[in-house]
């Protein structure tokens, strides 16, 4: 099978494997989490609402916190390892894409920075897993740690990944430039809404203020949506590059490295 241009949708099997549109793989691996996350949250609003929302405060809360929400309860926890699972290898192999697509736009002296916004990304990623897999039930300094790696790394790739843009020397197309845009935006209001959520948890823990506990789990879903939609924006950054299977030699074909 051969892929016509008109048709932007066909999944090929040819010399280099299954191929299809990158803006498709990336779509799909977000979703993963997408739909987890919103599920887990419904279901622990609905089933376990009681339980999810109590501190030892005692006082009003509204909304479960993410950790409360996908690893305290079943089927909540069965249902975030399974969505965490199936979209890591996708996400490591589409580190190694940015990996290569910032090497194609950027002067030769920015590669060490690449390699560096590459294995952040791989840590944020591994993080998530760790994160996920140890629940703050079965060990919370360990989880703990991840969950504050996974914070850091992720914050810090936005950060430099927006760096990196900036100092490209090709001409960004117009779904570039509007990828660019929603990432900046994006990394703005995660700065914001982890902020918010450090001082609505010390007020929490400290005064037992009623709806401060629901005020930092706002936070902390603003906080994992906005990583969602920065990953999503991969969907203007290759709108029609492929996907395949077989990556590495098939990858440097599509930057031509």
């Amino acid at each position: 099978m051969t892929l016509h241009p008109e048709k932007k949708t066909t999944i090929i099997m040819g010399k280099y494997g299954g191929r299809m549109l990158f803006r498709t793989v990336a779509v799909l691996t977000v979703m993963l989490p997408f739909v987890g996350f919103v599920v887990c949250v419904a279901w622990s609003l609905i089933f376990d609402f009681k339980s999810a929302t109590a501190t030892h405060c005692g006082v009003h809360n509204y909304l479960p916190s993410v950790s409360a929400a996908i690893g305290d309860y079943y089927p909540q926890r069965f249902i975030w390892r399974i969505a965490i699972a199936l979209h890591t290898i996708p996400r490591i192999q589409i580190a190694h894409v940015y990996y290569m697509y910032f090497i194609s736009i950027l002067p030769k002296w920015h590669e060490s920075t690449v390699l560096l916004n590459c294995l952040l990304n791989l840590v944020e990623v591994l993080s998530l897993f760790g994160l996920t897999f140890i629940s703050s039930t079965d060990n919370y300094t360990i989880h703990k740690l991840f969950f504050i790696t996974f914070l850091l790394t992720s914050t810090i790739y936005m950060a430099l990944s927006i760096y990196l843009l900036r100092h490209r020397i090709t001409p960004p197309s117009a779904l570039e430039v509007k990828s660019g845009r929603y990432k900046l935006r994006l990394f703005v209001t995660t700065l914001l809404a982890v902020v918010g959520a450090v001082c609505f948890f010390a007020r929490h823990n400290n005064y037992c203020e009623p709806m401060m506990y629901t005020w930092f789990a706002v936070c902390e879903y603003l906080v994992i949506l906005c990583n969602m939609a920065f990953h999503m924006t991969a969907y203007w950054d290759f709108p029609n590059r492929e996907w395949s299977l077989r990556q590495s030699s098939f990858i440097r074909q599509q930057f031509r490295i």
